[in-house]
């Protein structure tokens, strides 16, 4: 769920927004990043139609980050760095979000509290990183690390899009084709085999009385597929629908676990990438908790509980089920070396390689799969259709 925060650092007042299970834990969030909370309120609903964000007004923060980085490795201050990719910028939006952070340095704020007056923009992970390399002085290597932690999360993603566009065209071909027939080739043959009645086989005749109805209320049936389709997808659009999807997903064995394992190599990934920032584990914890899905978030604030208490990470997080057997390894090696960021890395770096085999793997098993589907589904159709015309030539003979 998402809260929206008034809150204070300094003498400046800006709303933030953050995902949260609950009221205490938005709060606890934002304060473990130094802010003080005057007020906690859930983010507005809207209305029941689902609100998308244009694709033109979305900021590029993985191409901001590069830029920024290449520039003050140039040697560039970083008032010079921003105005500099404020004024090469074509984009009006990216160059609205320049503009405000020029602004907001010029009136001396440093970087991560500016960033911070834009949270529609610029993430809660971000901003604290920034502010932690801030208090190091060493934002050039902070950029390096988010930079690579990017490129790390682009590299999977692409993996899996590349993966499944195969599958897709699949199916979108196979159900042109199958829509095709039940739409335009049945009606045709339902008007021939109308003498034949009921000596037509019992599956012939339901494909041709799909066929006689298509013919005399083709309109009213496409209206009422457009009306189901509408409200299927405005129901599983919201994001009670879609957290009840995802339950029943997760329940799936092998599915299930590969999801787990997923979201397991980003949250490794991504906490590794803070404590290297110099950010403190609990802060830690508490930020990369709306990473996860609701029922690990759960399971992260008792392991958070735990580790307050003085239980090591390693323990915590393999009571509360947020390891595996190879990672919590990993975690009690990097405990006793003092290397616990190296180590959240390596395995994040060790999980997304497993993602990747096992999305090659899936799409090898499913693309066969989904020909053979589509073929039978499509044979299946043209022979119940041939089917009298099979008997009348036995007949014949």
């Amino acid at each position: 769920m998402k809260f929206e925060l008034k809150v204070l650092q300094g003498t400046q007042v800006s709303w933030l927004s953050v995902e949260a299970t609950d009221r205490q834990s938005a709060l606890h969030q934002v304060q473990a990043q130094g802010y003080g909370v005057l007020q906690v309120r859930a983010a507005r609903a809207g209305n029941w139609w689902p609100q998308w964000p244009l694709k033109a007004q979305s900021f590029n923060l993985s191409l901001f980050s590069q830029e920024l980085l290449a520039l003050l490795e140039s040697g560039l201050s970083l008032i010079e760095a921003i105005e500099g990719l404020a004024e090469k910028e074509q984009q009006d939006h990216a160059r609205a979000v320049l503009a405000r952070l020029r602004t907001a340095l010029y009136e001396g704020l440093p970087l991560s509290q500016a960033l911070a007056l834009q949270p529609s923009v610029f993430s809660q992970l971000y901003i604290a990183l920034i502010r932690a390399s801030e208090r190091t002085g060493d934002m050039v290597q902070a950029l390096r690390r988010h930079v690579a932690y990017q490129a790390q999360v682009d590299a999977i993603r692409k993996k899996i899009i590349s993966a499944s566009i195969y599958p897709v065209l699949l199916i979108a071909v196979g159900g042109l084709v199958v829509l095709f027939l039940l739409g335009y080739v049945v009606p045709r043959f339902s008007s021939i085999y109308e003498s034949g009645g009921d000596k037509l086989p019992w599956a012939s005749q339901m494909l041709l009385r799909w066929g006689q109805l298509l013919q005399g209320h083709g309109e009213w049936v496409l209206l009422g597929t457009l009306g189901i389709g509408l409200s299927l997808w405005l129901v599983f659009s919201r994001p009670a629908s879609k957290a009840w999807v995802m339950r029943r997903v997760w329940q799936i064995p092998s599915l299930g676990e590969a999801l787990r394992i997923y979201q397991l190599a980003r949250f490794y990934r991504t906490l590794g990438m803070l404590l290297q920032g110099g950010i403190p584990l609990l802060t830690a914890l508490g930020m990369v908790q709306s990473l996860l899905p609701q029922e690990l978030q759960l399971a992260l604030q008792r392991v958070i509980t735990d580790v307050r208490e003085g239980k090591p990470l390693s323990g915590a997080m393999e009571m509360h089920g947020l390891t595996t057997s190879i990672a919590n390894r990993m975690l009690r090696v990097g405990e006793r070396s003092g290397q616990l960021d190296e180590m959240l890395g390596r395995i994040g770096v060790f999980y997304d390689e497993e993602t990747a085999r096992r999305v090659e793997w899936l799409s090898k098993l499913l693309e066969p799969a989904l020909m053979v589907l589509i073929g039978l589904i499509v044979g299946l159709v043209v022979v119940l259709m041939y089917m009298p015309i099979f008997e009348l030539a036995g007949a014949i003979e």
